[in-house]
């Protein structure tokens, strides 16, 4: 069974991630969710990894995550894809983190997927990637067009990295990560039910 793990902060964006998420279940994808916070902090009752504390979306939706981030037990041989949100908040927490910007050259190395919506793109620069296509929400294109072969596409693929531009192209962003994990007949599959309108992307 693929696994992935999707890592959220205060100001992630709630579509984003929940949609992302949602759609990777329904594949059969075994998901794990992980609270990247702006300092290493300590809960009444010891680490917070063992009890994360909820995160505040964007719109001010607390989502609880599965675990706290811990790039230990983040490495690419735990996971076969790893998927960072936008959200502006949210995507600044996580692009500016530096064991992410690490995992995430790890991921690509060892051939596993790196998703990234909306400003959550931003991780890519951080990180160091090398020159590729890529797209992120408009508000961030400024940052990316000149280290990137920026892309207004709903979804662009550039080998195992994956982007998308904001909450409107969720689905299509995590319906692409289903069918590279999981193939064209599965997206099929979940898609379906869904119920899209007549000539959408699904």
């Amino acid at each position: 069974m693929p696994s992935a793990l999707i890592l959220l902060a205060d100001g992630t964006e709630e579509m984003e991630f929940t949609i992302t998420y949602d759609t990777l279940v329904r594949a059969g994808v075994a998901c794990t969710s992980a609270f990247v916070s702006e300092e290493k902090r300590q809960g009444d009752s010891g680490s917070y990894e063992s009890n994360p504390p909820f995160a505040k979306g964007s719109r001010g939706i607390k989502i609880l995550p599965d675990t706290y981030f811990s790039p230990q037990a983040a490495t690419p041989d735990k996971y076969d894809l790893l998927v960072i949100p936008g959200g502006a908040k949210g995507a600044e927490t996580i692009s500016s983190n530096s064991p992410v910007q690490h995992l995430i050259r790890e991921y690509l190395q060892a051939g596993k997927y790196v998703g990234m919506i909306c400003a959550g793109s931003l991780a890519a620069l951080r990180a160091g990637l090398p020159k590729q296509p890529i797209t992120s929400h408009p508000s961030v294109r400024d940052q990316l067009k000149d280290a990137f072969e920026y892309s207004e596409d709903p979804v662009v693929v550039s080998g195992k990295l994956v982007t998308s531009r904001g909450p409107g192209t969720a689905f299509p962003f995590a319906l692409t990560l289903v069918e590279l994990l999981c193939g064209k007949e599965k997206r099929a599959e979940v898609a379906g039910p869904m119920i899209f309108p007549k000539g959408t992307f699904a």
